[in-house]
């Protein structure tokens, strides 16, 4: 069966149906959902409402929900056929607390508005995949979305310096910019930048297998 591959995707994240029920299978979650699950765990709120944006094919969800339970997990993708892959692993691997996948598209301006707020919001592997401007709007809208004291995060690869830290990552962001132009790795400072600007206390990003980086927020808590 061909594989599934979402406009301005780069064929290395398409996804293919692995089983009958629609379960989606994506090489790349199955790699790093482990040492992601594990570094979200250590900082993320001990409970409330969690926003997993582009959650993809829902292979990261269904770790995080039973890692850290006293979170209600919202999973969302803006493409039906992965909300519908996001259902489907849900009930292969049910957790009492996921619900249902949304239709949220995190680079539209505004959206926050449109939501209750957040105690954790969190990201894997977007913000490469998308102009800088709709990064922007991402990076302020999940600002915008967190309750007090919440925790915004997002995982993937940056450039460091302006630089890419490997010939694997210059080769990736060189065919990302082919495929979608536009698009192509961020400046980890830029991103924090965005951040602080939005009114978030950035903390130091973390190192992740395969040059990757755990990039977290904070909002900080209302004062009386």
């Amino acid at each position: 069966m061909a594989p599934h591959q979402a406009a301005g995707e780069p064929s290395a994240y398409a996804s293919a149906p692995s089983y009958d029920d629609g379960r989606l299978n994506a090489p790349a979650a199955l790699r790093n959902r482990d040492a992601l699950t594990a570094a979200l765990s250590q900082v993320a709120p001990p409970s409330g409402r969690a926003l997993e944006i582009a959650s993809g094919t829902g292979q990261h969800v269904i770790r995080y929900a039973p890692a850290m339970p006293g979170l209600q997990w919202h999973p969302t993708d803006p493409d039906p056929v992965r909300r519908a892959s996001i259902s489907a692993w849900i009930a292969a691997e049910p957790s009492p607390n996921i619900a249902p996948p949304q239709d949220l598209d995190a680079c539209a301006p505004g959206w926050a508005a449109q939501h209750d707020p957040y105690a954790l919001i969190c990201l894997a592997n977007l913000l490469h995949l998308v102009p800088k401007e709709a990064a922007r709007t991402c990076l302020t809208e999940m600002a915008h979305a967190l309750r007090p004291g919440g925790r915004a995060v997002v995982y993937g690869p940056f450039l460091r310096d302006g630089k890419t830290t490997s010939e694997g990552d210059a080769a990736f962001d060189a065919r990302i910019r082919v495929e979608n132009p536009g698009a192509g790795y961020k400046d980890v400072t830029w991103v924090l930048d965005q951040w602080r600007r939005a009114g978030l206390e950035p903390a130091t990003p973390q190192d992740m297998p395969a040059n990757n980086l755990l990039l977290t927020a904070g909002k900080p808590p209302r004062t009386t």
